[in-house]
């Protein structure tokens, strides 16, 4: 069995610290990112946003548009069989009879 490059049947020193270095100072890069990501969502934070939200809103974006609808509908489902769906859309109905009243009364 052949492990990594290797002459003789031995383990190559010289590769294998290559690729753990490589994979070290990756490793401090992503730590670094990390930290700028954190100090982003604080400033945004700082401004009012919250960093739960906009966490999630990343997160969907990352998502193709049809896998993204499907989490919704199956959203809306679990929510529908727990029964927090109908409050949740009386309190959109009352929202939108609000603005039609709104709209009405500009006329």
């Amino acid at each position: 069995m052949t492990i990594g490059h290797n002459t003789g049947g031995t383990v190559s020193g010289e590769y294998l610290r290559s690729y753990v270095e490589r994979i070290e100072r990756l490793e401090e890069e992503k730590a670094g990112l990390a930290a700028d990501i954190r100090d982003v969502y604080a400033e945004a934070k700082g401004n009012g946003f919250d960093a739960k939200t906009m966490r999630q809103i990343i997160k969907l974006r990352k998502l193709e548009a049809a896998e993204r609808e499907e989490q919704e509908t199956l959203l809306d489902v679990y929510m529908q069989a727990l029964g927090m769906l109908p409050a949740f859309e009386k309190l959109c109905g009352e929202a939108e009879a609000a603005t039609a009243k709104k709209k009405a009364g500009a006329k």
